[in-house]
């Protein structure tokens, strides 16, 4: 496989990474055999890089990746994990926490659940807006001190709490929603990040399987699927979306290809600073998403999908309304 490394000053890693969230039931029911066996499965391809978080089902998520990396060296594999979320008993989410101390407590709990006594890249979900971003990242960086985790990274955040949190201590990888569908990280962000020199881990690369060619109007109707919440997921929204997927897969056609293999290599074809991260839960979606790697897609098949999915073409936002205003990768940059 591939191998990219993540900023300048970051961790070399395979390129293309395993997103582990929907094996702990977010996008529906999962099966936690088939779920260790695909993360197994990973491994023997060369996938070194999983992507986890604290709150994924209040720390199943990462037990489960505990489970299945008991006997794998440690050095063959990097663990990225998001914190800082806050839930209910109720599954709901009820703020972030990014203190200081509230970090440390977050790392030991992790640290205990993963099995590890270092975590590779350990990175706030969100923005907490009660506390600067020079505060969450200057207590991350006595935590690489300490050798508790490698690196630091940051999710969903904009141009400037970049700049912020970069002069503090260096920032490996932003992990951020890119995709044929999602692109706002054009606007600023990407040049941002690579005037710093840090790398992307794009996730969303399929915008949660709406452009893998798999979904339709019937899917995720079984179980609590919390995509079925979000905009691009209802009504005239989803038929809309659909559409474009019939696009993306003549294209995909043409190249012998799949919708969902097309769409990875698109995102893959950005920058040698972007790694996808595809969250396959079976070992049939991570065999197909791993062909993506044999694609070829040309400066004129590149044409076709920029004519074809030019920026702003999905219709609905891509988290519900609440949750947007909280995204600070969503506000415009001021420097």
């Amino acid at each position: 496989m591939e191998q990219r490394k993540l900023g300048s000053t970051g961790p070399t890693v395979s390129g293309l990474g395993l997103g582990c969230m929907a094996m702990s039931d977010a996008y529906g029911p999962s099966d936690r055999g088939e779920s260790i066996a695909t993360i197994h499965a990973a491994l023997d391809a060369g996938i070194t890089l999983l992507d986890t978080g604290d709150f994924y089902s209040m720390g199943h998520n990462e037990m489960l990746v505990r489970e299945a990396l008991k006997d794998v060296p440690r050095d063959k594999v990097q663990i990225s994990v998001k914190f800082g979320a806050l839930r209910g008993p109720a599954g709901e989410f009820t703020g972030m926490d990014c203190r200081p101390a509230a970090t440390k407590n977050f790392l030991a709990y992790s640290l205990q659940r993963l099995g590890t006594d270092y975590i590779d890249i350990y990175r706030p979900a969100r923005l907490d807006p009660n506390v600067p971003i020079e505060e969450t990242v200057g207590g991350l960086a006595d935590l690489v001190k300490a050798g508790y985790i490698r690196h630091i990274g940051l999710s969903e955040v904009g141009s400037d709490t970049i700049r912020r949190a970069h002069a503090v201590h260096p920032i490996v990888d932003l992990q951020i929603e890119y995709s044929l569908i999602e692109r706002g990280i054009e606007r600023d962000i990407l040049k941002t990040c690579r005037e710093l020199g840090i790398g992307i881990t794009a996730y969303g690369v399929l915008a949660r399987g709406l452009i893998s060619g798999h979904w339709s109007k019937d899917s995720g109707k079984t179980g609590k699927d919390h995509r079925l919440m979000t905009p691009r997921f209802q009504g005239a929204n989803l038929d809309a979306n659909l559409a474009l997927v019939e696009q993306l897969r003549a294209i995909a056609t043409e190249v012998g290809a799949t919708p969902a293999q097309v769409a990875i290599a698109w995102v893959a074809a950005q920058g040698k600073q972007i790694v996808p991260l595809v969250g396959a839960r079976t070992r049939n979606r991570l065999t197909e998403a791993l062909g993506a790697a044999r694609v070829t897609l040309t400066p004129a098949h590149l044409a076709v999908l920029a004519k074809a999915f030019p920026p702003d073409v999905a219709s609905g936002t891509r988290y519900a309304a609440e949750q947007m205003a909280h995204l600070d990768s969503e506000k415009p940059a001021t420097t």
